[in-house]
């Protein structure tokens, strides 16, 4: 394990580096593009384009993401891998090391509270039921949280401040319309919160502060839900995207949900969004700097956490 002794917390580092980032902008992160190492950055609140931000240390998609307001923190991906990277909203450049995951694995999911970041589920070569976690504005290993309910990868993870959800994705018996929850400060087991509204896998998740939203999937589909996640219970149909696609990334500001790349009739560079506490369909927001899949997406407002 790396000898963090001596070591300032990333929140130290970003301070004494150039001086508090501004507070007030949404920015938003897509990485993982298609297996590359490549950092996309949005700013949430204001349609358009993407922007190359810099390069993560690894090239792998599909990974577990997580933030604070001032770095954003990604793990596994790609080959089975276990390294957490972390890397900055407003500093353009190469990721840096974190720590390790407990166990390597892709296809994971990843949310957050305002101090502890989860990374739950994965495969690595079978369907993993592994819950980690980690204290964000401190670097080092994960630690063991809980297991799932049964092992799953590909599902659509979210969170409020307190509790974290994941919904659908593989499991040993195929795809489950499935949502588990975690309390996030209290390490244990998840348990049941309720059932998407159909079954799916490879499809993507996001929040804000009340209301998690659930969008995309193999088939491909346009599906969105959501659910309130304060309260267990079934997904509710929220509408649908502008296109039609599953291994997609999404993120959230707080007001604005951002849907990102993906694959269906063929790969796509669409950013599309929705207002996450209204419902009906998506509308064009801009687009990736290339087309692109795997895709995994990361904000410093934490859909308002932060």
């Amino acid at each position: 394990m790396p000898n963090y002794q001596g070591v300032w917390s990333l929140s130290e580092q970003y301070q004494n580096a150039s001086g508090w980032p501004d507070a007030t902008a949404e920015l938003g992160l897509f990485v993982g593009l298609s297996g590359a190492n490549t950092i996309n950055k949005v700013d949430i609140a204001s349609s358009g384009n993407a922007i190359d931000f810099g390069d993560m240390l690894s090239a792998a998609g599909q990974r577990g993401t997580c933030a604070t307001k001032y770095s954003a923190i990604a793990g596994g991906g790609g080959s089975n891998i276990n390294n957490i990277e972390s890397f900055s909203f407003t500093t353009s450049g190469t990721a840096a090391d974190f720590g390790d995951l407990t166990v390597g694995r892709t296809e994971l999911s990843g949310f957050n509270s305002a101090t502890r970041g989860i990374f739950i589920g994965g495969d690595n070569g079978s369907y993993n039921d592994t819950i980690d976690y980690i204290t964000m504005n401190t670097a080092g290993n994960a630690i063991d949280f809980g297991n799932l309910t049964t092992g799953t990868a590909a599902g659509g993870g979210c969170s409020n401040s307190t509790r974290g959800l994941l919904g659908g994705g593989s499991t040993s018996g195929g795809a489950v319309n499935t949502i588990q929850y975690i309390t996030i400060a209290s390490a244990g087991n998840a348990s049941d919160f309720g059932d998407l509204t159909s079954t799916r896998t490879q499809l993507t998740g996001t929040s804000n502060a009340t209301r998690g939203i659930f969008a995309g999937g193999q088939g491909p589909l346009n599906v969105i839900e959501y659910v309130t996640i304060a309260s267990t219970g079934n997904a509710v149909d929220f509408g649908d995207l502008t296109y039609a696609r599953r291994r997609l990334g999404s993120l959230s500001g707080s007001t604005r949900s951002l849907f990102a790349g993906g694959d269906g009739a063929s790969t796509t560079n669409t950013i599309d969004f929705v207002i996450t506490n209204t419902t009906g369909n998506a509308v064009d927001f801009g687009d990736l700097t290339l087309s692109t899949y795997l895709v995994s997406g990361v904000s410093n407002t934490n859909g308002g956490l932060s």
